[in-house]
């Protein structure tokens, strides 16, 4: 393996969206940089199921509805 080619690797502080902090190795920023989400695997529903909104104005979804509405969906 060449030498020199590959980034520092180290322990950075991970800050999740509840405030809890998780230690994780990484090669972003320097050793003991915290690291702030935004969407975590605790407040993103891919990960915990949440249940999601269908938000459409006057769209496809409202179209689909008014023209089977008689079908008992």
């Amino acid at each position: 393996m060449k030498k020199d080619i590959h980034p520092d690797y180290h322990v950075i502080d991970v800050k999740m969206t509840d405030g809890t902090i998780v230690q994780m190795r990484s090669t972003w920023g320097a050793e003991g940089d915290t690291l702030t989400l935004d969407i975590d695997p605790t407040s993103h529903p891919a990960w915990n199921g949440g249940s999601s909104r269908l938000m459409d104005t006057g769209g496809r979804v409202s179209k689909f509805k008014n023209k089977y509405a008689g079908l008992g969906f």
